[in-house]
Formats: structure tokens, sequence, C-alpha cells
């Protein structure tokens, strides 16, 4: 099986099941090579028909269910339609595994503390057990009580993800959406970076900007979605248009007055015509949000990471006395093995504490770096967008220019000289009247 492309097959279908190479690109952002690669493989799997017109250029036209002609030819991508399920399962498994075992840690380090605290008394001479039981109750922590509220939280968070399932894992989610388990998960680690697919949308952009403008463009007319252009002659020379002309197979064009502007022919051609698609006058970067969680589950969260943290530092004093520790085999075998249970596992319990609360205060202030630089770059090209709607003499003069190359070719299934989709020989008795009147036209030609 070749390799297939997600954002390839959106496209075909997003633009009607009949596209060229051109509005793959123009859909996706990808490269014009690899929207031709990845288009041909999968034109090959999916029983689609080429239609060349009489400029050698190409549509291709898909069924409408070649999705469904995949999934019946390749076990592979049966099986990867199966995990996706899978994974939704297992990623929400993960996201609450780590408030679950927040609360099982508050619950162990609890009950091993009380379990010490029982024991000191009775290494200070009180070896009344009877009077001691007596007292039992007294203390101040009931675990029945706190799993219920535990079981009530997850109730109600299995009820909102039920309401809500609609919504796309990729999808950021919004503030009070979440419920108290998945609000840990993030705030230790956040909901995900919101500009993951920034370049996909960068290069989206671009094309588009390339088509809107019939396949002509400017520099000034591009940079609103760049990064860093460079210094000094790399600027005056705009050599940072140089990635755009590779990816899109564009050309240079210098006009008589020294002014250049750039020419992509094989984004004027389209499988049908075009209308203008809106898109925003620069790239925009989103800021990242430390959390998605609300105020009180953020509170919360703190709440319990420090009881946690701090009931672990008191439970690692008590387990370094060994008076404390000598009176716990008189309490029984089951309470002697759970403290020596506690006592292999207390580094764990104690460093998952500290990265509790160490993990969220680091990533607090690396987001604060991160949101700075993107403050910065999205200043950047707005005032790049901004000085492009001024519009000076020299940036009205290229806009001029370029539209002495502007055109857009609609490859209409009329305008088909060749398809798969019929036998050679129907195609060219069905076409001989044409292909006879450019016989004649070019023999007139040869002998003028």
């Amino acid at each position: 099986m070749q390799q297939l492309n997600s954002d390839i097959m959106g496209a075909v279908e997003a633009q009607g099941y009949r596209v060229t190479i051109g509005d793959v690109s123009t859909h996706t952002g990808l490269d014009l090579a690899l929207a031709q690669q990845g288009l041909l493989a999968l034109a090959a799997d999916t029983q689609a028909h080429m239609q060349v017109a009489e400029t050698g250029d190409i549509a291709y036209e898909f069924p409408k269910n070649f999705r469904a002609i995949l999934r019946n030819k390749y076990w592979q991508l049966r099986f990867k339609a199966a995990w996706e399920q899978v994974w939704e399962v297992l990623f929400y498994l993960i996201r609450i595994s780590f408030g679950v075992v927040l609360m099982v840690s508050i619950v162990i380090v609890i009950a091993a503390i009380v379990i010490l605290q029982i024991a000191a008394q009775q290494s200070q001479g009180n070896n009344d057990r009877r009077d001691y039981g007596s007292s039992g109750p007294r203390i101040g922590f009931n675990p029945y009580l706190f799993f219920y509220w535990f079981d009530f939280d997850l109730r109600r968070h299995r009820g909102g993800r039920h309401r809500g399932n609609s919504r796309s894992r990729s999808q950021p989610r919004q503030r009070g959406e979440l419920g108290f388990l998945e609000a840990i998960f993030s705030f230790l680690f956040g909901d995900g970076d919101p500009n993951a697919d920034l370049e996909e949308r960068r290069w989206g952009a671009i094309a588009t900007v390339i088509r809107n403008y019939r396949g002509a463009v400017t520099a000034e007319q591009i940079t609103p979605y760049l990064d860093d252009l460079g210094k000094g002659w790399s600027v005056e020379y705009e050599d940072y248009m140089l990635p755009v002309l590779a990816r899109f197979n564009g050309q240079p064009k210098v006009s008589p007055e020294g002014d250049m502007v750039y020419h992509f022919p094989e984004l004027q051609v389209t499988a049908a015509d075009q209308k203008r698609v809106p898109v925003n006058d620069f790239l925009q970067e989103v800021r990242r949000r430390f959390t998605a969680a609300t105020s009180d589950q953020v509170m919360l969260s703190i709440g319990l990471g420090s009881v946690n943290f701090i009931a672990a530092i008191f439970l690692g004093i008590q387990l370094q006395n060994p008076d404390t520790l000598a009176q716990v085999t008189n309490l029984g075998p089951q309470i002697n093995s759970f403290i020596g249970l506690i006592q292999a596992i207390y580094w764990f319990l104690w460093s998952y504490g500290a990265a509790f609360l160490g993990i969220p205060l680091v990533r607090y202030f690396w987001l604060q770096r991160q949101n700075q630089a993107i403050v910065v770059r999205n200043g950047q090209r707005q005032q790049r967008a901004l000085a492009l709607a001024e519009g000076g003499e020299l940036v009205q003069r290229k806009l001029q220019y370029a539209q002495q190359y502007a055109s857009e070719t609609v490859l209409d299934k009329s305008d088909a000289v060749y398809s798969t989709e019929t036998d050679l020989l129907d195609q060219e008795h069905s076409q001989r009247d044409r292909l006879d009147a450019e016989w004649q036209r070019r023999l007139g030609q040869s002998n003028s």
C-alpha cells in the first residue's frame, strides 16, 4: 500500500471529487511535488480517472465512495479506523489516571500517617488497646466519605462527557467543559499546542492568496504570512520568497523598472471555477493557554496537591522514627505489611507530590516566554499587512505589473482530449473532427 495522505483525501472531498494538483496544493498547503505524488497514489488505489486537456493539464475525478474502496482494499486502513476509536478511550483513561493517582496517594499517605500516629502513642506507654480502640472512631478521617465524593465527581464527569461527545478531541476545550479528573491533567500538562497546525495554516493561506490573485503576486502580499525575513541584502533581494517559489513551482518576473513579481502557473489551473476564498490579512498564532480548567478546579487541584505533598513530608518524618516503626508490629501482620509497602514506595509518593506542584509552576513561566514571542511575531506580521493595505507607490506599481501574469484555467470535462474513463479508440472516434481541425491548423502553419 502506498502512503496515503488524509489531507489530500479531505481536499478531494471539499473540492467535489474532481481536482487538479493546484486545487489540492491550495487547499492543503502541500508542496506541489508532494501533492502530485499523493494525488497519483490516491488515484491509483481508488479507481479514479484522469482527464487530460489539450494544454497537457490534468484533472482527477474520484468516485464519491473512494474512502470505502480504500477500507475494503486495505486491512491497514480498517485497523487504523478501529485503533483511533480504541485510542480515544485509552487517552481518556490516561488523562484521568493522574487524578486517580493523586486521590489514591492522598488516601494512602493519610492512612499511613494515622497508623503511625497510633504506633507512636503506643511507644509512649499507652498499651491499653481496648481503651485506644474505643477512641478510634474520633479520628477525623472517613475513607468511605472520600470515595463517595470521588465516585460522585466521576459520574458527573461521565454525564457531561456524554452530553458533549460530538466535540472532536483535536478541538480545544472550553473552560467549564472538563470534569475534575480531566481538569487535573489539564492543570498538569495543559491542553496541547493550539499552533500545532501552524505550518499547515501558513502554507494554506499563502496558496489561497496566490489563487485569489490568479497566480501572480508580489512579495508584499506574502510577507504577512512569513516569520523572519532576514536582514540586509536578504530583504533587499527578497530571498525569503525562495521557499514559496520552491514549494509551489513559482517563477520570478522582473519589470522594466526592476520590480520583481512572482508567477505560479500550476496554481492557475483548477478543475472548477473558483470563487475568491476569504483569508486573514496575516497569519496569527494563538497564545498558549495555561489550562482549560476553571479557576475553582485549579484552586482545588493546587489545594489537593499541597495536602498530598505536605502529608508526604510529614509521613517521611514519621518513617524515620525507629520507636514508632517498632510498635507497628504490635498492630498486626497486615498493618505491618502495609507500612512495609509504604516504605518501599515512599519516594514515588514524595516525587509524585513534588512533581504535581512543580510541573505546572515550571510550565507557567515557560508559557509566559512562549506567549511573549508569539505576540512579537503576530505584531511583525500585522505591521506588514498594514503596510500592504496602505499601498505606497512601489507596491501599487508592482501589483499592477503582476496583473499581466494573472489568469485562471478551468479544466471542464468537455475540454478533455483524453480520459481514462472511456476506451482510447472510442475517444479518438468521438473527437475525430477536433483532431482533424487541429491537424489542418498545424499543417497550415507549417506551410506558411
